[in-house]
């Protein structure tokens, strides 16, 4: 990934999961729910390609 487009991908999820409230700075909830959420895509993906080496 071109390191122009990492650091702002990495600002975009920073700001995402950032909270005020937090000790750490981060919201854990939606922190991990970001998590769970690609790597439900993640196993899609590889279902399909799967899939794909079956046939």
């Amino acid at each position: 990934m071109e390191e122009n487009k990492k650091k702002a991908l990495l600002e975009k999820i920073s700001e995402a999961i950032h909270s005020d409230e937090s000790p750490v700075g981060i919201d854990a909830k939606k922190t991990h729910l970001m998590i769970l959420l690609e790597l439900a895509e993640i196993r899609e993906e590889l279902k399909a390609i799967k899939l794909k080496m079956e046939n």
